[in-house]
């Protein structure tokens, strides 16, 4: 007889779905409650509706919906369905509760007299999860609750994050002020020379001197010790200009010679 609180049910033919030594099982359980045993990861579990349990792996965010479909036994009031090896139509919904690992194992290996000795820890990954229904007939399971969308911002906040791109803006600009060199000479009427042919100067540099007013090869050779001075000040150039004798090679340029084969 069935008792009010609990039950027994015999099963004979359940270690072929279930893969258990013996050729009989008992399993005792709650009266009226469904339960179901899945398999996953190689291993086997007897689940309810809201248990939650730790398994292998399985790829999921948080919040996300899986389904095992691995299911070898259905137990609803009376009615007991053994899989073989599978319950067909039968499948267990579950809610991924987050990815998480086990304890740490120590792994020793020694051999004697071989003076060998390897130790190493391991943590096995794994996900916990949340039985959410147990469905039979080939149903399908409910769909998850979307994650609620972020509100959008109220009228209010858009004054307060306008004020606060204001700052970042000016921020901004203040390093382009500072690129921009002020001029320090008139730059002469007429076309610009060549100022790349000067030993060191390349396009960016020539930018740069054009910039401050330096156009041509006569300009660079008439420069004085005060306005070489200006220059090496305002472009950092340690003492370039007279290092390389850009004046000598700015003069040779304006007289049509090539400063390099001489």
């Amino acid at each position: 007889m069935l008792d009010t609180a609990v039950r027994c049910i015999y099963l004979t033919q359940a270690h072929a779905a279930l893969n258990v030594p013996r050729a009989s099982i008992f399993i005792r359980l709650e009266f009226g409650q469904m339960f179901a045993v899945i398999k996953t990861g190689g291993k086997q579990y007897k689940v309810a509706a809201d248990d939650t349990l730790k398994i292998e792996k399985l790829a999921g965010e948080p919040g996300e919906q899986i389904v095992f479909d691995s299911v070898l036994m259905v137990s609803e009031g009376e009615s007991v369905s053994v899989g073989a090896p599978f319950v067909e139509g039968a499948s267990v919904a579950a809610e991924v509760i987050e990815q998480t690992r086990g304890e740490k194992i120590i792994v020793f290996k020694k051999k004697r007299r071989q003076n060998y000795r390897r130790k190493k820890g391991h943590r096995q990954e794994l996900t916990a999860v949340k039985i959410t229904e147990i469905l039979t007939g080939g149903k399908k399971p409910a769909k998850a609750k979307a994650a609620a969308k972020p509100k959008p911002a109220k009228a209010e906040d858009k004054p307060a994050k306008a004020a606060d791109a204001a700052p970042k803006a000016e921020l901004k600009a203040k390093p382009a002020e500072k690129e921009a060199p002020v001029a320090l000479f008139t730059a002469p009427e007429g076309p610009a020379d060549d100022l790349k042919k000067i030993s060191g100067v390349g396009k960016v540099l020539e930018k740069k001197l054009n910039d401050l007013g330096i156009t041509r090869y006569d300009q660079i050779a008439a420069f004085s010790a005060d306005e070489i001075a200006k220059v090496d000040e305002v472009l950092n150039f340690k003492g370039r200009i007279e290092r390389e004798d850009w004046t000598s090679q700015a003069k040779a340029l304006a007289e049509g010679e090539n400063p390099e084969t001489e």
